[in-house]
């Protein structure tokens, strides 16, 4: 029985890693939940899965959820971000799941591998703002870190059997060191979808509105993470990710988009082999993969029906049409802190472009304009990093201001 901490639990990822665990109870027991808001939800989960202990993201909606009652137990309600560490760290919890958003995953992963928890990752924010400081803890912690990113997780898949002996897996755990061994693996290969505007010219983009955006062709997702995708910017930030967990420099790792969402991602290896894996896509089954590892655990989930399957498309991904993944490439070669600044500016103006503040062609463009004036630190600290991404959301709205609304 694995115990499991889940942060962001009322979120996208969060809803369906509690699918994927009440499908499993013989597997999986939840500890702790967290979340944001949508109390609502969060209750009906309560109910169902009666975790010890509920975190909230401010005391007053602690209190107002423990005040309603009616789970038919009394959990232990935490608040703000010490109630995140304490779920990250409590001795009764075996993995943590970090599903929440932006900026908010940071100090509970942290402190999640500092306390020797395996760690399954879902949050892009955290790898992107501090890879260096959170593949470092997780070597010297001895910790894995398991992605939940679809695209990361077929290479994870794709890796297993290759590189290390005992089918250890590919992300840094402490008993194998992956930068000495990925001299068999020529070069990454990520998959996007090219969202719902992959055929859009830039005339056509200019009018795009927010619930178009909103329309993903394959996916369910968030709010923010379907509008990452839409302008590529989710598939850039796939790439710094993968930079840091599979330690291989941006010339290695590729980019092809891929409209079907079959193929996830593959490993090219040194002699010309080509590794892919391929399902429908259903996030619950690298979810399934990242908590249940290193077992496979059987599933009802759809199938692919290879008698229906008739093509698959790949091309390369344009650039001038979508420069959110040029934007991606530059900050996460330059290093220091232009990837926090990549992450943070890319929230606040998806943000934005939900409260019709700026266009969609205005996500890239403001990011790029925050980009620019970025004076870079490099090895950030903690206190770097939080201080590099207030500074960039200050500059972000005050971009925002600069740019013509829809």
């Amino acid at each position: 029985m694995k115990r499991i901490a889940l942060l962001g639990c009322t979120g996208s990822i969060g809803t369906q890693t509690l699918d994927v665990v009440n499908r499993h109870p013989e597997k999986f027991k939840v500890v702790g939940l967290a979340a944001g808001g949508r109390g609502s939800l969060l209750a009906e989960q309560i109910k169902q899965f009666r975790p010890a202990k509920v975190s909230l993201a401010t005391a007053q909606a602690a209190q107002d959820l423990a005040a309603q009652g009616g789970f038919g137990y009394q959990p232990s309600f935490l608040q703000g971000p010490e109630g995140l560490l304490e779920l990250a760290t409590d001795p009764e919890v075996d993995l943590v799941i970090v599903a929440t958003s932006g900026q908010h995953g940071f100090a509970p992963t942290l402190a999640a591998l500092a306390a020797g928890k395996e760690v399954a990752l879902a949050n892009k924010e955290v790898l992107i703002m501090a890879g260096e400081m959170v593949t470092e803890a997780a070597r010297a912690s001895g910790t894995q870190l398991r992605p939940i990113d679809s695209e990361h997780s077929a290479i994870w898949q794709c890796l297993r059997g290759e590189t290390f002996s005992g089918d250890r897996p590919a992300m840094p755990d402490g008993e194998e060191n992956w930068s000495e061994s990925n001299s068999k693996v020529h070069r990454l290969i990520l998959t996007a979808s090219g969202g719902p505007f992959r055929t859009f010219s830039r005339e056509q983009m200019a009018n795009v509105t927010v619930e178009q955006a909103m329309k993903h062709p394959n996916w369910n997702m968030g709010p923010k993470i379907t509008i990452d995708s839409a302008t590529l910017f989710n598939k850039g930030l796939e790439v710094i990710e993968a930079h840091w967990l599979f330690g291989l420099d941006y010339d290695k790792i590729d980019v092809v988009v891929h409209a079907e969402s079959i193929v996830h991602s593959m490993v090219e290896f040194i002699d010309g082999s080509i590794k892919a894996q391929l399902g429908t896509p259903d996030m619950r089954l690298p979810i399934q993969y990242a908590i249940g590892y290193p077992e496979r655990l059987a599933n009802d989930y759809p199938r692919l029906d290879w008698t229906k399957l008739r093509e698959l498309h790949f091309e390369l991904p344009d650039t001038d049409r979508f420069p959110a993944l040029r934007l991606a490439y530059e900050a996460g070669i330059k290093g220091a802190t232009y990837p926090t600044v990549l992450a943070a500016a890319d929230e606040e103006a998806v943000n934005f472009f939900h409260q019709r503040r700026i266009s969609y062609l205005g996500i890239p463009e403001l990011v790029e304009r925050v980009l620019t004036r970025h004076t870079p630190i490099a090895h950030p600290n903690l206190e770097d990093i939080a201080e590099v991404d207030r500074w960039a959301r200050a500059a972000a709205a005050e971009e925002a201001g600069r740019l013509a609304p829809v």
